[in-house]
């Protein structure tokens, strides 16, 4: 470990692995807030000013090499929970995320929260998403692990309807969507997601699952939404029907050259059909357990754009 370490208090302890993501700076920032003590795990090749933000921030700051057993089941010794925030392809979500689990395991963390941030996966079958698949092969993992796990799922990150997700056309001033524009979906800001699972992780009694939305929309009523936080009034783009946008999967599926793109073009099409067919749909939601957290709705989302 390096400078800013200091003997821990074991009850709490969080250790974190994504901590230099934007997702995970939030969670270690919103810990530090709640009095927690957290130990960032961090590799040799992470960026400097990102690590050097954590440290000022108050985080304890600890380089690891993930596939060194050894080093990091130290690393994780005295945790009340390890969080991780990790995100990548199967090497990452399957491969490095086995690697932390076994070594929280071996040093005796009671708890873990798996970097499991999307729709309700585990109502989906496999193949029907690569992304969510990862997920899905690293729950089986551990389900079977003697450790208590608690996933949080929040839907779409509402942050994305700014620009990164074609649904919110702003410059012809239309909401686009397939299939049903009164199917409800789930979105929650990354700020409220980094909140709800700081304080899930000082929480020694979180069930399973967990469910949160800082709001839930159609696209009919995300038109009034835009509408209303721009001034502007938009109206409904509907492209075609699900099996329409499942073809267009599979043909830019085709077109797209092999990469190690986390988010290539048809990653988000899966997953904003999965969302237009509700089968991810969140239900029941726990938005109440920490009545801390203040959600934030889409509306405030657009108007800050």
């Amino acid at each position: 470990m390096e400078e800013n370490d200091t003997l821990d208090t074991p009850n709490s302890i969080i250790v974190l692995a994504g901590g230099t993501g934007d997702l995970g700076g939030r969670i270690a920032r919103s810990l530090l807030e709640k009095g927690a003590q957290v130990r960032a795990l961090v590799r040799s090749d992470s960026d400097p000013d990102t690590v050097d933000a954590l440290r000022r921030s108050g985080a304890t700051i600890c380089e690891v090499d993930f596939h060194n057993a050894s080093e990091l089941t130290t690393a994780c010794e005295g945790g009340a929970c390890v969080v991780s925030a990790l995100s990548g392809l199967h090497y990452v979500m399957v491969g490095i995320q086995t690697l932390l689990l076994n070594a929280a395991v071996a040093a005796g963390v009671p708890r873990f929260i798996p970097s499991d941030f999307a729709i309700d996966f585990t109502k989906l079958p496999y193949g029907k998403n690569r992304n969510l698949d990862f997920r899905k092969e690293f729950q089986e993992r551990l389900d079977k692990a003697p450790i208590a796990a608690t996933s949080i799922l929040n839907g779409m990150f509402t942050d994305l309807l700014t620009g990164q997700a074609p649904v919110v056309l702003f410059p012809i001033k239309r909401v686009m969507y397939y299939g049903d524009a009164d199917q409800l979906m789930d979105f929650t800001t990354i700020q409220n997601t980094a909140d709800y699972t700081a304080a899930a992780a000082l929480d020694p009694s979180t069930p399973r699952y967990l469910r949160i939305a800082g709001d839930v929309l159609s696209a009919n009523v995300l038109k009034d939404a835009a509408s209303k936080a721009t001034g502007d009034q938009f109206r409904l783009f509907r492209v075609g029907g699900l099996g329409l946008l499942n073809a267009i999967i599979k043909i830019t599926k085709t077109l797209t050259p092999s990469s190690n793109e986390v988010f290539p073009a048809w990653q988000g099409m899966q997953y904003m059909r999965d969302m237009f067919s509700g089968l991810a749909k969140l239900e029941p939601l726990d938005n109440e357990r920490y009545p801390e957290v203040r959600w934030t709705s889409v509306a405030e989302v657009l108007a800050k754009r």
